[in-house]
């Protein structure tokens, strides 16, 4: 039985329940002034209880087939109705189902239960739309960056190939420059798979301690370009992943080293903890970004052509590692560009309390 058929039979039951127990009362409420017997008075013929039973009986009969066929057709018309909204959302998970996530149910009505599923089907489908058409730029993007090194490193080999005399170290070192920058990104996309996936240990992570060893590691870096590295800040405990959370802060500050002034250009880290958020800034001197740049930087393979420095142009994957990073961390990833050059990129995410506190 389908459920229309369910509640129609649901709506004729109840309906023939409520009636015969009506029926029963007033019978019963009858039969405490009606003798067992016929009898005759002065006043005339008083009926017996069997009389009124005769008499009753197919009047009942009658009334009971009539409310149950009223109730299977009154039933069958408001389930109907009741399940119009039903309907829409089950075509709606048809076209869903067969790739169509454009499509939209947009429910009218006063708020209730099936205006609230609607309502969250619609937000269901309008973020799967985003999340594969993100995939699909990501995909294509992917293939199209992963193809290019390739197709140099297959050029240089074929020239190789074609006059092995002329084979020099400087095509062996571009060979391998290429096969580094292949390696690179490719070990990029994986961090970002992992971190999407949320496949990873929470633990107790000092953000502080993470700066220290950004700043440790890239300190030769800072200082073959004249970049002063600061860095500052309080106890900032967090849960999460602690070499996801390194890739993040390594990654900010290493973008906060390559792209800054090409001289005595600063880069600086801070760790915060406020309204139960731990903070870790990162701000950088450089030139001066427009909005419309700084709202794309996060986008995978978008590098930023404004702020590319000739020598290091990178993968293009650096703050969209960030940016999921600090999603899969339950986090906030904020990005501004300073009034007199540069930027400042803050990870917001939720903190743990300090030892002291416990």
């Amino acid at each position: 039985m389908s459920v229309r058929w369910k509640l129609a039979v649901s709506y004729a039951g109840f309906l023939m329940v409520a009636s015969v127990l009506l029926l029963a009362a007033v019978w019963l409420f009858l039969l405490r002034y009606v003798p067992a017997r016929a009898i005759q008075t002065m006043e005339g013929f008083v009926p017996g209880r069997d009389d009124l039973v005769r008499a009753f009986g197919p009047v009942v009969a009658v009334v009971l087939v009539f409310l149950l066929a009223f109730g299977l057709l009154g039933g069958w018309f408001l389930a109907g109705r009741m399940l119009v909204p039903l309907d829409r959302i089950t075509e709606a998970t048809r076209k869903a189902a067969n790739g169509s996530l454009s499509y939209r149910i947009e429910l009218e009505g006063r708020s209730d239960e099936f205006r609230e599923l609607a309502d969250s089907f619609d937000a269901m489908l309008a973020r799967l739309e985003a999340l594969v058409a993100e995939q699909q730029r990501f995909a294509a993007n992917a293939s199209h960056e992963l193809r290019t090194p390739l197709a140099i490193t297959q050029t240089m080999l074929e020239v190789a190939r074609n006059d092995p005399s002329h084979v020099s170290p400087a095509l062996i070192e571009r060979l391998g420059a290429i096969n580094t920058r292949a390696i690179d990104l490719t070990e990029a996309l994986l961090v970002l798979s992992r971190a999407d996936q949320r496949s990873f240990a929470r633990e107790e992570v000092d953000l502080s301690l993470m700066a220290e060893e950004a700043a440790e590691m890239l300190l030769p870096m800072a200082e073959r370009r004249g970049i002063t590295l600061e860095t500052s800040g309080d106890l900032a405990l967090t849960a999460g992943s602690r070499p996801l959370l390194l890739q993040a802060t390594t990654n900010l500050l290493h973008n906060a080293i390559v792209h800054n002034l090409p001289e005595g250009g600063t880069a600086s880290i801070t760790t915060t903890v406020e309204d139960g958020r731990a903070s870790l800034t990162v701000e950088n001197t450089g030139e001066p970004l427009s909005p419309s740049l700084v709202a794309t930087l996060t986008e995978p393979f978008q590098r930023g052509t404004e702020r590319i420095r000739g020598d290091h142009g990178g993968v293009g994957l650096g703050l969209a590692i960030v940016k999921s990073i600090t999603q899969a961390h339950d986090g906030r990833l904020t990005i501004v560009a300073r009034p007199e050059g540069g930027m400042r990129v803050t990870v917001q995410l939720p903190a743990m309390p300090t030892e002291a506190a416990r």
